[in-house]
């Protein structure tokens, strides 16, 4: 399975300033690229991969065998990254990397749902949650001002409100949208055409993100993860983030100032750094990731 991880070489720059040998945290382990890379630079290295995604585990595990004892696989969320680094014996951690986009595994997946260019059953889950409501049990029973209020702010979709009475007038129709193509069509068909024209993109693109954040309550596990790791690190530690929309990013930048204004450390990069035009042509995933790091003090 191909997978190319997202601006690797800045990336592995911070982490090799840091995290010369001990432990190093892969908050999210997808199919292991950056662990890998990772565990290949330095033999005095343990990594924790962490992922909610069991298919996802199982073949990092595969990938990764060669390392043996020095990389452990646990599933979870790192919403409990404290609990899961400290119960694994992880604890303190010389670095932590999160990579907050979806997968191509998962968006290549069409019974994931997660994509709106495959036909397949409204999920969006990424991980075995019981509690969580589908992208389907979303789209079929919240009024339409929550959903307005979903994708205004989990998509800052600017059409959020005509977006949402296209759904509910389309599932009082239909008795209820199944698949991914259901929403699409709702979209294609119910949008004007010079609106979906100044759009630039897909039209059901920001919808998609807005169910995908809001069915796994992202913005609050990364607000969580964001908490923790001051209690998990050491001296010297590194926090690197690659995120892959404003809302995210947004809240990495918050919790960076509110650490150095702690005196928890300083910001490894103080401008954005986003990957240049040739690695946006070897891999068009990366054209929109925005990477932040910090150092916390010796």
């Amino acid at each position: 399975m191909h997978h190319i991880p997202v601006l690797l070489g800045r990336v592995m720059e911070m982490l090799e300033e840091c995290a010369c040998c001990g432990n190093v945290v892969d908050a999210t382990l997808g199919l292991g690229g950056y662990a890998e890379r990772i565990l290949s630079a330095r033999k005095g290295i343990r990594l924790l991969g962490i992922d909610q995604d069991e298919e996802a585990l199982q073949f990092a595990r595969e990938r990764l065998a060669p390392f043996g004892e020095r990389f452990v696989a646990v599933q979870g969320n790192f919403r409990n990254l404290e609990t899961l680094v400290r119960d694994q014996g992880f604890a303190p951690v010389k670095a932590i990397l999160f990579d907050l986009g979806v997968s191509n595994f998962q968006l290549s997946e069409p019974r994931r749902g997660f994509s709106f260019q495959n036909e397949g059953p409204l999920d969006m889950r990424m991980g075995p949650d019981e509690t969580s409501l589908t992208a389907e049990e979303v789209l079929n029973t919240a009024p339409c001002g929550e959903l307005t209020r979903i994708f205004r702010e989990y998509g800052e979709e600017r059409h959020a409100y005509f977006m949402a009475k296209l759904i509910c007038a389309a599932r009082e129709r239909s008795g209820g949208l199944r698949t991914t193509t259901d929403v699409v069509e709702v979209l294609r068909r119910g949008l004007p055409a010079p609106m979906q024209r100044k759009m630039g993109g897909h039209p059901a693109r920001k919808l998609f993100q807005a169910l995908r954040i809001h069915v796994n309550d992202e913005l609050g596990a990364l607000n969580a993860a964001l908490e923790q790791c001051p209690r998990i690190v050491t001296g010297g530690s590194a926090v690197v983030f690659v995120s892959y929309h404003s809302l995210e990013d947004r809240l990495v930048k918050q919790a960076f100032r509110k650490w150095e204004a702690d005196g928890f450390g300083k910001r490894w990069n103080r401008k954005l750094l986003v990957a240049d035009d040739e690695e946006i042509v070897a891999n068009y995933k990366a054209r929109s990731a925005k990477l932040r790091g910090f150092i916390f003090s010796a």
